[in-house]
């Protein structure tokens, strides 16, 4: 079986556990998959290592922690962009710039929502696209908050996109620690020439970061000031977010970005 024909029948199988919380046994889901009895066991063995399957004493297989977990992060992730979506389009109103909604979806980050501004950046990133963690503002944000993302991030390959990309460990460690301090992260043309990004969190009500605004704007018509004034602008959003999601602020937040 091809690595790419093991990818999809691991998504078939998760199909089939979704379906029957009771579990399956392999020779259940080898028929329903069409598969010999040695590669369906073969899979299913994969899948137990990674947790995204369980299986019990009785040998029947359900689904893992790790695919449990990921589901839930899912929903979540759908119900953020659901409640977010006016206070995005308002955010791109008043700033001018190009809004996005980025979410984690297991070991990757991508934006699930773009709401153009008025003089929107002429960037083609598409929806679900796998974000770079270490060049994006979204990426490094959710990196720094995040232990199985800042792994990632050390471990993978850090292609160095543009001159100002941040490649080295002691780099990157500086600016991941700097972006809890701040609350915020700031890509200025790491990932893209003339273009800087600005991410800030938003949080459930435990303050786990589920997902993050990105104002993509150009960099000749970027300062100090007008920087703050995004970022304020952001974290005014995700705070009016977090409160529809049924997050609890104190009647004057500190320490969302730094100056606030």
């Amino acid at each position: 079986m091809s690595s790419n024909d093991r990818y999809s029948r691991t998504f078939d199988v998760l199909e089939l556990l979704v379906s029957r919380p009771d579990g399956m046994t392999v020779t259940e889901i080898s028929k329903r998959l069409d598969l010999p009895m040695s590669s369906s066991h073969n899979l299913l063995k994969r899948m137990v290592a990674a947790e995204v399957a369980a299986v019990r004493e009785d040998l029947r297989y359900t689904l893992g922690p790790r695919a449990v977990r990921l589901g839930i992060r899912i929903v979540d992730g759908l119900e953020v962009r659901a409640i977010s979506r006016r206070h995005l389009v308002e955010l791109a109103r008043t700033t001018g710039d190009d809004v996005y909604l980025a979410v984690p979806l297991g070991r990757r980050v991508s934006y699930v929502d773009r709401f153009p501004g008025s003089r929107p950046v002429t960037v083609d990133i598409r929806l679900g696209q796998s974000l770079f963690l270490h060049a994006t503002s979204v990426g490094k944000l959710f990196a720094a908050h995040d232990r199985q993302l800042r792994r990632k991030l050390f471990a993978e390959e850090r292609p160095r996109l543009t001159s100002h990309t941040l490649v080295t460990d002691e780099e990157l460690t500086a600016e991941l620690d700097r972006i809890v301090d701040q609350d915020y992260a700031v890509s200025r043309e790491e990932a893209i020439v003339g273009v800087v990004g600005v991410a800030v969190p938003i949080r459930d009500d435990h303050g786990a970061v589920v997902a993050a605004i990105h104002i993509s704007a150009l960099s000749n018509q970027m300062n100090a000031g007008t920087e703050r004034e995004l970022v304020d602008a952001a974290a005014t959003a995700a705070t009016q977010i977090e409160r529809d999601l049924g997050r609890v602020h104190p009647a004057a937040p500190e320490g969302r970005v730094a100056g606030l």
